[in-house]
């Protein structure tokens, strides 16, 4: 058989793998209800499972009529993307693995081929062959699908979940009526110092603060790039009307920024915490002092 009359055969057996999915929809889908893949995700309803499994057949039904078996970007893979993408990562938090995953998406394979087998009188001639292999090629690519969509979510959640401990990592404390710190505790990259002077600004704003302190006590090193971040997070601070305090610069520290030529004149500096907190509070009026012996002993 030439080249061209093959691929024309395998055309064509594509197209009809299209037709034969559109019209064995519903006895696919009832099949495809109690295979794992559907079952365990659609616990409560197997009427929900069912549902899923035409909107997957029909999904398929159009990559094939289209012609394009092989393409995971085929239109007709757009319309149960998310669905496939939701299973999928239903199954990971179950604690499937991607190769079961991948074992369970084979799995709807099997239905489908005993259907299409079933519309031949004769299994083993060549129109049957060339039908199984098209539908063969076809669940290949779901399956391709359905890891590439898998996999984009667990991105996606890896990211969100990254944002969220740089939230956590980054708090924004009231110490005062007009008084906010961050405290930082680590490294500070470009995605943290983001994540700190959104925070700041947005409490800043909320708590009417008139006064920020940034307590680098945490931080294990400054080199220029976190000098540029904690310089950028003052002026913002400053933009919005509040008085930036930095604290909590030790001596080793100081010895680098000294080295590296950095200009914190325009900073507000204090050693640690408390004495920037009772700076801010002097700033404000309220006079801070140490407590007797007599009215501790009370």
């Amino acid at each position: 058989m030439q080249v061209s009359e093959r691929n024309e055969a395998h055309e064509l057996a594509t197209r009809q793998v299209g037709a034969f999915l559109a019209r064995r929809r519903e006895q696919l889908a009832q099949r495809w209800a109690d295979v794992p893949l559907f079952r365990t995700v659609f616990t409560l309803s197997r009427d929900e499972a069912v549902e899923a499994s035409k909107a997957v057949v029909d999904a398929l039904a159009a990559v094939a009529s289209s012609g394009r078996p092989e393409d995971v970007a085929a239109a007709g893979f757009g319309a149960v993307r998310d669905q496939l993408g939701r299973m999928a990562a239903s199954r990971a938090r179950s604690g499937s693995s991607p190769a079961r995953i991948a074992e369970e998406v084979a799995a709807l394979r099997s239905p489908a081929t005993e259907l299409l087998l079933a519309e031949f009188s004769d299994p083993s001639e060549p129109q049957a062959r060339e039908s199984v292999l098209a539908l063969t090629v076809l669940m290949g690519t779901l399956r391709l699908v359905v890891m590439e969509t898998a996999l984009n979510a667990g991105e996606d959640l890896i990211a969100r979940q990254r944002e969220q401990l740089l939230e956590v990592a980054t708090p924004v404390i009231r110490l005062w009526d007009g008084v906010v710190a961050v405290p930082l505790i680590g490294t500070l990259d470009s995605a943290r110092s983001q994540v700190v002077m959104e925070s700041l600004l947005e409490t800043i704003v909320a708590q009417r603060a008139r006064y920020a302190i940034l307590d680098i006590t945490g931080v294990p090193t400054v080199d220029s790039l976190v000098a540029q971040h904690l310089m950028k997070t003052v002026a913002a601070a400053q933009l919005m009307g509040a008085e930036c305090i930095l604290s909590g610069i030790r001596p080793a520290i100081a010895q680098t920024i000294v080295h590296l030529g950095i200009d914190l004149g325009p900073v507000t500096t204090r050693a640690g915490l408390a004495d920037a907190l009772a700076y801010a509070l002097g700033r404000l009026g309220i006079e801070v002092s140490p407590r007797t012996t007599a009215a501790v002993r009370r």
